[in-house]
């Protein structure tokens, strides 16, 4: 059942590490994240593994673990004692880094005392089979996107395909699950949800959108980075879409994007799990039509992750060069290291433009948080 896109069995999980452990790529992979440890005694580590809980444990906890030492000044999570670990939940997250948003998740998880969950894998990040091997043996699972399928058609039967997929997971499996608020990561700071998304979790649950909301268990989940991931290559990509140029990907950019994020510095890291939506959050929308009731949604899972989303210093000094405000959250240190940053820029023509677009990744955040305060005091 879902063979076609679910993650690897515990009984495929001694073939996926032979063929992991064999593969070329294997020797560069395992010297980066373990750089004290021969490739030998990682293979033998991996080759050792009967099942998809000993390869979280014997090779990605450690390989996040390093990467967290490694390119972060620590990580913090919130919210875990809230959660159960024998509920399975879905877990909505605003999506910044194409593999550390899910992959820190996981680690805090299981630091926490909690059962990690299924994370979603878009197929067009399924290149080869040293990547797929490691994301399906770590409990990923295959999401189509629109450019990955022959028609619209397809994709909207592929999206009801998911949704049953999921609650499959959630319900029968009693796992849970990962996933973005919308397709594709946040290149502009501002994060909101897809209606869409809201949809296709209740096109497979019963007649009743409510009831079909509600047993999924949703947890929206707010990540803060210190330093925006791959924030320069992002500022690069808006500044040809906003130029009205069609932004055409290079080949290899998706792994470029994946390594970029994984290798560069990200400062403080912090994970805020929300407020579930409960039965009574569900049942307080039956009356609305299902365009109000996605909206709705959407805009509970999009204040609980704004107000959840830890600002940093770097967030306020972006909001004060947009705005012209003098602000006192950062010091004089900051703000430099900061321009030293939005410095690196000045080689690429027309670096103005895409400074400011920098700037707005940044500030976004903090406008967005002043919005929903002023819109609470209005109420």
């Amino acid at each position: 059942m879902f063979d076609d896109i679910r993650p690897y069995l515990d009984s495929e999980i001694p073939d996926a590490m032979q063929r992991i452990a064999s593969a070329p790529e294997f020797k560069l992979v395992s010297q980066y994240l373990f750089p004290e440890v021969e490739p030998a005694h990682i293979a033998a580590r991996l080759t050792s593994c009967t099942d998809i809980a000993s390869f979280q444990h014997q090779f990605m906890c450690p390989a996040v673990w390093s990467i967290i030492k490694g390119t972060t000044k620590g990580v913090t999570i919130e919210g875990s004692e809230k959660l159960n670990a024998s509920t399975s939940y879905l877990y909505v997250s605003n999506h910044r880094d194409i593999v550390l948003d899910a992959a820190i998740l996981q680690v805090l998880l299981d630091k926490s005392g909690l059962p990690t969950s299924e994370i979603t894998f878009g197929a067009n990040l399924m290149q080869g089979q040293f990547i797929t091997d490691i994301g399906k043996s770590n409990k990923m699972f295959r999401v189509e996107r629109p450019t990955t399928v022959a028609s619209m058609r397809d994709f909207f039967q592929k999206s009801r395909y998911l949704s049953e997929y999921i609650r499959h997971t959630i319900t029968e499996k009693h796992e849970s699950v990962w996933i973005a608020q919308r397709n594709g990561r946040s290149k502009d700071g501002d994060d909101q949800t897809d209606r869409g998304l809201i949809n296709m979790f209740c096109q497979s649950g019963p007649k009743s959108w409510t009831e079909a909301l509600a047993e999924l268990h949703l947890v929206p989940i707010a990540i803060s980075y210190e330093w925006e991931p791959c924030d320069i290559l992002k500022a690069l990509e808006l500044h040809v879409r906003e130029s009205g140029e069609p932004y055409i990907k290079r080949p290899g950019e998706d792994l470029n994007s994946i390594l970029t994020g994984i290798r560069q510095q990200k400062g403080r890291v912090h994970l805020c799990l929300c407020d579930m939506l409960s039965e009574e959050d569900c049942r307080s929308l039956g009356n609305l039509s299902k365009s109000d009731f996605t909206k709705e949604v959407a805009r509970i899972i999009d204040e609980r992750i704004i107000s959840s989303y830890k600002l940093f210093e770097n967030n306020f000094i972006a909001w004060d060069m947009l705005t012209g405000n003098d602000s006192d959250c950062y010091s004089a240190e900051q703000k430099e290291a900061f321009c030293s940053h939005l410095a690196e820029l000045d080689k690429y023509p027309d670096s103005v433009s895409i400074k400011k677009i920098i700037l707005r990744m940044y500030a976004n955040p903090v406008f967005n948080r002043n919005k929903l305060l002023e819109k609470r005091e209005l109420k």
